[in-house]
């Protein structure tokens, strides 16, 4: 049943933690939006490279970023990123290229400056379109995006876990040089906020986790 209010769940944690598919898991059991926050700076970078512009010029990212059209495209319950009127496909944004330069986009301040207001914008996109709520996955949901949501939590799991999914998608990414990247950046680094309800999905299946999460929400034991 989804909740009773309408709330804002935070789902934080490494790389192949587990965030996406519980995320999109909650969200149709709850009658959630859902809102991938990584697949923004996926979409920024594939931009970037489409575009050939200078990667290294945050200045320049950042002021492009801000005279191009950025809004939101409903497919289902999940919130697509659309930039300069175009939608990027899933495989798009999965590309070996883009995922081998993402942590380095998303380590540029002005750039999470200037899609800060765009993931917070989701909340009156849930609202109006009538979602029971909205869950947001990413890295710094619970503590910068997000910081006064109703639930948060951190999914983690351990490497040779994350390893083995991560090669089942088809990504070859090295899981620590992204952690590293990832919770050493100066701006909104992986971190677990101090209120986060920690869930190590090591050895749970997915319905394991969602269970969980979705007891919570509820107010169930879980």
């Amino acid at each position: 049943m989804p909740p009773s209010k309408f709330i804002i769940a935070a789902v934080d944690g490494s790389a192949a933690s587990g965030k996406s598919s519980t995320s999109r898991a909650v969200a149709e059991r709850l009658n959630l939006l859902h809102v991938d926050s990584g697949a923004h700076y996926r979409a920024v970078t594939l931009l970037y490279l489409k575009s050939q512009r200078e990667s290294g010029n945050a200045e320049s990212i950042a002021d492009y970023l801000t005279r191009i059209p950025v809004d939101v495209a409903l497919v289902g319950r999940n919130a697509r990123i659309r930039l300069n009127n175009y939608l990027p496909t899933g495989e798009e944004l999965r590309a070996p290229e883009v995922t081998a330069m993402v942590s380095h986009f998303a380590a540029m301040p002005k750039v999470r400056n200037v899609l800060l207001e765009y993931q917070r914008g989701h909340e009156q996109t849930a609202r109006e379109k009538g979602f029971a709520g909205m869950i947001m996955e990413g890295r710094d949901i619970g503590t910068v995006v997000f910081p006064h949501a109703d639930f948060k939590f951190f999914l983690s799991a351990a490497p040779g876990k994350r390893a083995e999914r991560r090669a089942r998608e088809g990504l070859e990414d090295s899981i620590a040089k992204r952690d590293k990247m990832d919770s050493g950046r100066k701006v909104a680094p992986l971190a677990c906020a101090s209120d986060a309800i920690r869930i190590d999905s090591s050895y749970l299946s997915l319905e394991a986790v969602v269970n969980k999460v979705c007891a919570i929400i509820e107010g169930r034991d879980a």
